[in-house]
C-alpha cells in the first residue's frame, strides 16, 4: 500500500506542477492577486508529495520489495543497510526522483523564505521552476518510473553495483545533485525578471544565497566525487577528464563566474546582462551534464541509462529550456539598461576579468567534451580528448587567474590603484618566490611545474588574505583595535579570502602529483617496494567473507628507516550475484601525503600484481575543496545577504505606500 500511495503521489506532484507553472503566470500578468497567490502553496505541495514519494521508494528499498522492478534490479537481501538506502538513488530511475525532490526543495524554500520579495517576482519565479518540474516529473512517469511493477516477484535481487556500494555513494550524488539542480532556482530567477523586465541590485542581492547555495554543494560534490573514484575505482587518480565528470566541472566554473558577477551588480549595478545570461549558462550546462549521464550517448562508469527514448526526451527539455530562455534572453536583456559606469582599473575592471577567463576554461572543456562526440556523430571516426589536451589548454588560464585574483581583491570598486595593489601584494609574491627557491634548494630537481606550482599556491594563499589584513593592520595601532576591525568586516569578505586560500591549497596538492612514485611490480610475501621515503611490505595474504561478497586481502607493512609505521590492507573483492571482480584500493595517510595500494591478479606461487603510490600532498586538494565550501559558507552567513534584502524590500513598501505601519527594524 505504501508504495501504491507514493506512486499516486508522484502522479499528484505532476498535477500540482502543472498548476504552479500556469496559473501564478496568468495571475502576475492579467493582475489577479488571487492566481498569484496559488505559487506559494503549489510549490510547498508539489514538495510534500515528492518528498512522500522518495520515502515510500525508500521503503521499498529497505524491506527488499521485489516487486518493484527498480528494487530487483539494484538491491539483495543481504545488502547492509547503508547501501540498500544509498541504492535509492544508485540507479537511474531513483536518482531522478532525488533529483525532481531537489528541485522542487529549491522552489518550496523560496516560498516560504521569499515573503520579503515582491509578489510578481516571487510568483514568475515559482512558476518557472514549476515548468521545470513538470517537464522532469513527465519525464519521470512516463519513461522513467521508479515504482513500475514486476510479477511475479523474483525471491531474490540483482544487488547494486559493486562500484557503487561504498560511503561515497551516499554522499556525493545528492551533494552533487544539490549543486545541479540549486542552479534552476537562479535560473528561474533570471528568467522571471526577464518576464517583468525588472533587474536591480535588490535582484543581484536576493538572488545571490542561491547561487552561493549551489556553488557550495556543487563543490563539495565535485570533491567527494573525486574522492570517491580516487579510492573506489583503484586506478590511483582522482580526476580522468571523463566527459561525466568534466560535465559537473562546467557548471561549477560557469557557477563561480556568476557569483563573482552577481558580486559586481550587487554592488554596482553593472554587469545586469553579462549576470542574466551566466544564470542562464549555469542552469544549461547543468541541463547538458544531465543529457550525457543520461542519454545513453557516452560509455562511462558514471552513466546511468543507455536508452535513446530517454536520450530523445531530455534532449527535447533540453532544447525547450535551453533554446527557449534564450531567446527570451535576446528579445528582453536589450531593454535592460546599464546604469553603472567603473574604471578600466577597478575591482568591477578585475571581476570582469575573471569572469572572461572563468568563461574561457568552461568552452576550453566543453569543447574538449562534446568534440569527439560530435564527430562520431558526423563522420562515424572515434577519437578521445584526454589529460594531454585539458592540461596543456587550461594550465595557461588557470595560472593566469591565480596570478591575478590576489591584485583583483586588492583593488578598490570604481576606481582603483593598480600600483598600490601591486605593492600590497608584493608579499604574496615574495612568499612563493621564497618558497620555490627553498623547494629547489631541498629538492635538488624534480618536475620544474611543481615547484612553479607550489610557488604559484603560496602566492595565492598569502595573496587572498592581503586585502583582509590591509583593512585591518595598521603600524602602531592597538591589537585590540585590529581585533574590532576584524570582526567588524563583512563576512563576506572573509568568505571570499578564505575561498579563495581554499583554492591554493587544492593547486599545492595539485602541484606536488610531480613528485609523485609509482611501481607496477609483481610482489611476493616478505618483498619490500620502494615508494618514495617509505617502504611497502606484503606480510601475508588472506581470504574474508563479506555480507554479499567475498574478499581477498594483502596485509601489508608500511615502514620508514626500518620501523614501521602503518598498515593496510588491500583487497580483490568478488561479487556473486553480480559475478564482479572489484578492486578495494589500500589507502593510509601519513602526514598530507598517501601511500596506496591497488591489487591486481594472484599468482600460483603466492605473487601477487600490485600497483603502488607514494602521493605526497594528495590530500591538499581534497581539503582545499571543503576550505572553498567553508569560505562559501561564511559568505553565506554575512547578514547582509540574510536581512538587506528585506529591509529594501521594506524600504520601498513604505515608500510606495507611506500611510502603511512598518515594523520596526
Amino acid at each position: 500500500m505504501i508504495v501504491e500511495t507514493g506512486h499516486y503521489a508522484l502522479a499528484l506532484a505532476l498535477a500540482v506542477a502543472l498548476l504552479q507553472s500556469v496559473l501564478p503566470l496568468w495571475g502576475s500578468r492579467s493582475g489577479d492577486s488571487a492566481l498569484t497567490s496559488i505559487a506559494v502553496p503549489a510549490a510547498i505541495t508539489q514538495f510534500l508529495l515528492l518528498g512522500y514519494a522518495f520515502a515510500a521508494l525508500t521503503y521499498a528499498h529497505v524491506a527488499s520489495d521485489f516487486s518493484l522492478v527498480t528494487v530487483a534490479e539494484n538491491s539483495l537481501t543481504t545488502k547492509p543497510l547503508v547501501y540498500k538506502i544509498a541504492g535509492v538513488w544508485g540507479n537511474h530511475e531513483g536518482s531522478m526522483l532525488l533529483w525532481v525532490l531537489i528541485l522542487a526543495a529549491f522552489g518550496a524554500a523560496v516560498a516560504i523564505l521569499g515573503r520579503g520579495m515582491a509578489k510578481e517576482l516571487r510568483a514568475n519565479t515559482l512558476a518557472v521552476q514549476g515548468w521545470i518540474s513538470f517537464a522532469f516529473l513527465c519525464f519521470i512517469l512516463f519513461t522513467s518510473d521508479p515504482f513500475v511493477r514486476r510479477f511475479p516477484a523474483p525471491f531474490e535481487g540483482q544487488d547494486l553495483n559493486p562500484l557503487l556500494q561504498d560511503a561515497g555513494l551516499a554522499i556525493h550524488p545528492p551533494l552533487l545533485y544539490l549543486g545541479y539542480v540549486g542552479s534552476s532556482i537562479v535560473f528561474s530567477f533570471a528568467v522571471a525578471a526577464l518576464i517583468s523586465g525588472r533587474l536591480d541590485a535588490a535582484w543581484a542581492r536576493y538572488v545571490r544565497p542561491w547561487i552561493l547555495i549551489a556553488w557550495i554543494f556543487l563543490t563539495l560534490g565535485i570533491a567527494m566525487g573525486s574522492y570517491w573514484a580516487y579510492y573506489t575505482l583503484g586506478w590511483g587518480g582522482f580526476w580522468f577528464w571523463d566527459p561525466v565528470e568534466n560535465a559537473s566541472l562546467m557548471p561549477w566554473l560557469a557557477g563561480t563566474a556568476l557569483l563573482h558577477s552577481a558580486a559586481v551588480m550587487e554592488k554596482r549595478e553593472a554587469l545586469k546582462i553579462w549576470t542574466l545570461f551566466l544564470a542562464i549558462l549555469t542552469f544549461s550546462l547543468s541541463l547538458l551534464g544531465t543529457f550525457l549521464v543520461r542519454s545513453g550517448v557516452l560509455t562511462s562508469v558514471h552513466s546511468f541509462a543507455s536508452d535513446p527514448t530517454r536520450g530523445v526526451f531530455i534532449l527535447a527539455i533540453l532544447t525547450v529550456f535551453i533554446g527557449g530562455s534564450l531567446a527570451l534572453y535576446a528579445w528582453r536583456a536589450p531593454s535592460l539598461s546599464q546604469r553603472s559606469m567603473f574604471a578600466p582599473v577597478s575591482r568591477e575592471s578585475a571581476l570582469a576579468v575573471n569572469n572572461l577567463l572563468l568563461t574561457a576554461c568552461c568552452a576550453t572543456v566543453l569543447t574538449g567534451t562534446l568534440y569527439p562526440l560530435a564527430l562520431e556523430a558526423l563522420t562515424g571516426d572515434k577519437i578521445s580528448v584526454g589529460a594531454p589536451f585539458f592540461n596543456l589548454t587550461l594550465g595557461p588560464l588557470v595560472a593566469l587567474i591565480v596570478l591575478l585574483m590576489p591584485l583583483g581583491q586588492s583593488l578598490a570598486w570604481k576606481r582603483g590603484d593598480l600600483l598600490g595593489a601591486a605593492q600590497r601584494a608584493t608579499v604574496a609574491a615574495l612568499g612563493g618566490l621564497v618558497v620555490a627557491l627553498a623547494l629547489v634548494a631541498i629538492i635538488r630537481g624534480g618536475p620544474v611545474l611543481t615547484v612553479f606550482g607550489l610557488g604559484l599556491a603560496v602566492y595565492l594563499i598569502v595573496g587572498s588574505f592581503v586585502d583582509v589584513m590591509s583593512r585591518i593592520w595598521t603600524r602602531g595601532q592597538p591589537i585590540r583595535v585590529m581585533l574590532a576591525r576584524a570582526v567588524g568586516l563583512p563576512r563576506s569578505a572573509w568568505g571570499a579570502a578564505i575561498a579563495h586560500a581554499g583554492l591554493g591549497v587544492a593547486l599545492m596538492g595539485l602541484a606536488a602529483t610531480g613528485w609523485g612514485v609509482e611501481r607496477i611490480a609483481t610482489v611476493k610475501l616478505g618483498q619490500g617496494i620502494d615508494l618514495g621515503p617509505y617502504q611497502a611490505t606484503i606480510e601475508n595474504i588472506q581470504s574474508r567473507q563479506g555480507p554479499n561478497y567475498s574478499e581477498v586481502l594483502a596485509y601489508t607493512v608500511i615502514s620508514r628507516g626500518g620501523a614501521a609505521v602503518a598498515t593496510v590492507e588491500p583487497a580483490k573483492r568478488s561479487f556473486p550475484v553480480r559475478q564482479t571482480t572489484v578492486s578495494e584500493a589500500g589507502i593510509v595517510t601519513l602526514g598530507f601525503g598517501q601511500i596506496y595500494i591497488s591489487l591486481g591478479d594472484q599468482h600460483a606461487d603466492g605473487s601477487i600484481n600490485a600497483r603502488m603510490f607514494w602521493k605526497p600532498l594528495v590530500t591538499a586538494i581534497w581539503i582545499g575543496g571543503v576550505i572553498m565550501a567553508f569560505g562559501g559558507i561564511v559568505s553565506l552567513s554575512d547578514r547582509r545577504l540574510r536581512i538587506g534584502f528585506a529591509r529594501r524590500a521594506v524600504r520601498v513598501r513604505a515608500a510606495a505606500n507611506p500611510a502603511a505601519p512598518q515594523p520596526a527594524e
